[in-house]
């Protein structure tokens, strides 16, 4: 039997993997390209388990990747959505502070939004946020009206479908166990045989660290494993909430906090929280992986996390087990709503890059060795940012691998 060949693999269909892969296909029309996904469709895990919102660039680091890309990402993704026919809805999102103590976070997180070219946004007061968002709580807001909202699974479809048009390849059901990089070419050990590639593209979100360790680039992070676990307000109401309700953010974790995301489909969404997975792709409290579990707790950089912000955590994880608490949280920002007009709700896995110091991986990050190129750490504005970060991974492997 010959052996399977082509210019480039891509490792990874979620909505990074796809992006990459399109965005390579439009500059070199002729590449032989194949996207290798283990899962039996594209886009099972973070790509098709988000809140589908569409961030403006308020959160990150002026300089960064995450504020470069998701400026450039979400035009470009609002462009495409237009031409493919996808519902997209700029509804904004109010940030409120509850108490005098978060309002100079808000202001340092106007000026970040400001800095990074966040357009329209406004500092405003209980009136202006009554204006907004009659039902929510509040002594000081940050308006930010080009917020919008999405279908990310529906969007990385598209991406799947122009990548196939376009003569790309992507095989499902297809699972990298090994790699071997040779002078000219890289083996991959698949399992449905093996394929040898002149260049790798590892776009892994949930087992990036594991495919790095497969070559001669293994990551310095660790991914790992946060799940978030949402409520759904019951349609009677929906009407309690007219677009997206944030809090102001801690500027210590990447993670947001709860709030309450209205979707593309008129469903309200409150929440996530953020506890440990017990199992890589563990959307359920019982899903539970020995092997995933003890990688995690044997790391180092986990237990310096978790030694540093044990009291967070044990707040987190006692109001994913209690509707109470966590419904107790939603009200802060939300008085009027009561524990009978809530339902549990979908669930997500946020793959988080975790240095050995125990620092969470703060920006998008990439790396790579003469024929391998890594997103090594991807979580959002990813969906938001990702035709982006195909391009920034496109622009590299155009310098590395002498693709024009």
């Amino acid at each position: 039997m010959p052996v399977e060949k082509a210019d480039l693999a891509v490792i990874g269909g979620g909505i990074v993997g796809l992006a990459t892969s399109l965005q390579l296909l439009r500059r070199r029309p002729q590449l032989r390209l194949v996207v290798l996904e283990r899962e039996p469709e594209v886009a099972m895990h973070q790509s098709g388990h988000n809140s589908g919102v569409v961030h403006a660039g308020l959160y990150y680091k002026p300089g960064s990747l995450k504020a470069r890309l998701c400026r450039a990402g979400k035009a470009e993704l609002e462009a495409y959505c237009a031409e493919h026919d996808i519902p997209l809805r700029r509804i904004g999102k109010v940030v409120v502070a509850l108490d005098e103590g978060e309002v100079p976070r808000l202001h340092d997180l106007f000026e970040r939004g400001t800095v990074n070219g966040v357009q329209g946004l406004e500092e405003i007061g209980p009136e202006r946020i009554k204006e907004i968002e009659p039902h929510a709580a509040g002594i000081r807001g940050l308006w930010s009206p080009e917020t919008a909202i999405v279908d990310f699974k529906a969007v990385a479809l598209a991406y799947a479908r122009e990548v196939r048009g376009l003569g790309g390849t992507i095989e499902t059901g297809r699972a990298v166990t090994a790699m071997e990089q040779r002078d000219s070419e890289v083996v991959l050990s698949t399992t449905q045989g093996p394929l040898v590639a002149s260049h790798v593209v590892a776009c892994a979100g949930l087992q990036a660290d594991r495919v790095a360790a497969m070559t001669a680039d293994p990551a310095p992070e660790r991914i790992i494993p946060f799940r978030g676990d949402y409520y759904t307000l019951l349609p009677e109401a929906r009407d309690l909430v007219r677009g997206l309700i944030y809090p102001v953010p801690d500027p210590r974790f990447p993670f947001l906090g709860v709030h309450f995301t209205r979707r593309i489909d008129g469903e309200v969404w409150a929440g996530p929280n953020a506890v440990l997975a017990f199992a890589m792709e563990g959307y359920r409290r019982r899903d539970i992986s020995v092997r995933d579990l003890a990688g995690v707790l044997a790391y180092r950089g986990f237990i310096r996390l978790a030694l540093r912000y044990w009291r967070t955590g044990l707040a987190e994880f006692w109001r994913d087990l209690s509707k109470r608490a966590f419904v107790g949280e939603l009200r802060r920002y939300l008085p009027e709503l009561r524990a009978d007009q809530v339902t549990f709700g979908p669930s997500g896995v946020r793959a988080q890059g975790l240095d050995p110091d125990g620092t969470l991986v703060d920006d998008f990050r990439l790396g790579g060795s003469d024929r391998v190129l890594h997103v090594r750490n991807a979580p959002s504005p990813a969906a938001t940012a990702s035709l982006a970060i195909g391009g920034e991974v496109a622009d590299r492997a155009a310098e590395r691998f002498g693709f024009s």
